[in-house]
């Protein structure tokens, strides 16, 4: 290990070596397994530990280690303050000792097998101000850890925390990306009304799988709509127990209040809560979390869909997402099966929905290159509006048939969102729609959405930073003999004399030439703000969407 005397050269080279190996590394865990053996290496100990915060903020996991039992990692937790290495990240500052197991702050780790070692100098990781973890090594023979020491690990810390949160977002990006590709699939799998119950087994499994979850179960209203019936059920082990039909006006339960209320329901334990009326069944099948989102069609909910852990679970604003998104697509696709009898039609429609879940899978692929230098929620945030936007387009096409959708609907149904969850709540702004009503098919009209929610976001991005400032945002539509005209115009702070479009105004390029075959122009009115026109061919009248 360094001693007193290490060198500053020593130092730097160290320093660099770790540099040159984290640049090479993206995902997460190729990233902490780099980290743990590269400072086990440089500063010459015998293991190197890094825990990560759960997203909860208070519970530190064993995520990587050199020298600690591997049995323990992703299972052993401290925390915050608990600890030598919990009480790092608590106080924000190195924590070490040369006998560490006489330290008051020390703490066995379950499974970890810490016995060998002796001393232990740890370290908060930290972005900003914000700690998402800790690293630490440890000798098997008595060490006191130098000023050098304890610095050249805070440095270490450093370059970790950045490379890690970068490796985070990538992980979340991929994870993300795998999903929309799942959710492609679903919409695949709905071929024919024949096969409802074989449709249902594949979405509770490939549910079970993207949801981490033990079992995945859908209840749907029987036809007379008095009671709730299991239709589907997997779980990763045993077979999970068939439930007899429950009473669809049983609001007193679980299943019975989400089909009511139309909302998602959370329940950390299924066996204690007196709201869950199957306990002696979950302690049989050893189920304990349960996240219960409706099944809904237009406002009409047609069913539940569950889905339980075997240990108790908090479930991630991100999970949640998700589930309720395949809920959604789930319910498209039975009530297709159920009320489509053209086989021919079905398809269309699933083809048109998966093209669409791809087009935002491409679209996260795109911020990928970004990765290390976006805002995770802003990326979550962008990409909801994404979908949003796709999913106005097939809302109308649900609710007024298969083929064609009028665009102007689908704007005012964006901006409206847009208007309710994107604009501060000391802002005052208004974002309106006008002019003809242009009717197109699905395929372009997605690609008008999405271009127009692109334009929408960029402007409450860069026109009204000033969010104290009150702005309009006026969308425009109309036809020429040969084009359609879109106008968006804003009254905000106007175009920058240097523009460079980034990745929002890249995609919105790129869909006007390649997928509408149009034009696209910045103009700066006399009078203040920004205005861009679309021009799109009226031949996009006549394709096949």
């Amino acid at each position: 290990m360094f001693n007193t005397h290490s060198t500053r050269p020593q130092a730097l080279s160290a320093l660099r070596e770790i540099a040159r190996a984290l640049s090479t590394a993206w995902d997460l865990d190729t990233t902490l397994d780099l980290i743990v053996r590269k400072t086990t290496e440089v500063m010459h100990v015998d293991s190197c530990t890094i825990y990560l915060l759960d997203p909860d903020g208070s519970t530190l996991r064993l995520r990587a280690s050199t020298g600690l039992a591997n049995r323990a990692l992703g299972r052993a937790t401290l925390e915050m303050g608990e600890g030598m290495t919990g009480y790092a990240v608590q106080s924000n500052q190195p924590v070490f000792a040369r006998d560490a197991q006489l330290d008051p702050h020390f703490k066995w780790v379950d499974e970890a097998e810490e016995t060998p070692f002796a001393s232990l100098l740890a370290v908060p990781l930290v972005i900003d101000v914000d700690v998402i973890g800790a690293l630490n090594v440890q000798t098997r023979t008595p060490h006191d850890f130098s000023e050098n020491e304890v610095a050249l690990l805070s440095l270490i810390g450093d370059m970790a925390a950045g490379t890690l949160a970068k490796a985070q977002l990538y992980d979340k990006q991929t994870r993300q990306i795998e999903e929309m590709r799942a959710l492609a699939q679903v919409s695949e799998v709905v071929t024919s009304p024949q096969y409802l119950d074989d449709i249902l087994d594949v979405v509770t499994e490939m549910a079970a799988k993207m949801m981490d979850t033990a079992v995945c179960a859908i209840f749907l209203l029987n036809e007379t709509g008095t009671h709730l019936e299991l239709r589907s059920a997997r779980r990763d082990q045993t077979p999970y127990q068939h439930r007899p039909p429950l009473p669809a006006d049983a609001t007193d339960s679980v299943i019975g209040t989400v089909l009511h209320t139309g909302q998602p329901l959370y329940i950390a334990n299924v066996q204690t809560d007196k709201r869950y009326k199957g306990k002696e069944l979950a302690r049989k099948e050893g189920l304990v979390s349960l996240l219960s989102v409706p099944l809904s069609v237009r406002d009409r909910v047609i069913g539940v869909f569950n889905c339980y852990t075997t240990e108790q679970r908090q479930f991630s604003e991100e999970q949640q997402t998700l589930f309720a998104t395949l809920a959604n697509q789930t319910a498209l696709a039975i009530e297709n099966a159920r009320l489509v009898t053209n086989t021919a039609v079905v398809r269309e429609m699933h083809h048109r929905i998966k093209n669409n879940l791809q087009t935002v899978a491409m679209l996260m692929q795109l911020q990928m290159a970004d990765a290390d230098r976006l805002d995770p929620r802003e990326v979550l945030q962008t990409n909801i509006h994404r979908i949003r936007s796709i999913a106005a387009v097939h809302e109308i096409l649900s609710e007024k048939g298969f083929r064609l959708v009028d665009v102007k609907d689908v704007l005012e149904r964006i901006s409206r969102a847009t208007a309710e969850t994107m604009t501060h709540p000391s802002q005052s702004l208004t974002i309106r729609v006008f002019g003809d009503a242009i009717t197109l098919p699905s395929k372009p009209a997605t690609a008008i959405a999405l271009v127009v929610n692109e334009l929408v976001q960029n402007s409450l991005e860069h026109a009204f930073a000033d969010r104290s400032a009150d702005g309009q945002i006026d969308i425009s539509l109309g036809r020429s003999p040969d084009e359609i005209i879109i106008i968006v115009r804003d009254n905000g702070s106007g175009l920058p004399a240097d523009l460079k479009p980034g990745l929002g105004l890249e995609i919105v390029e790129t869909l006007v030439q390649e997928d509408l075959n149009g034009r696209l122009k910045f103009n700066r009115p006399p009078n203040g703000g920004t205005e861009i026109s679309l021009r799109l061919p009226r031949t996009i009248e006549q394709e096949i969407g």
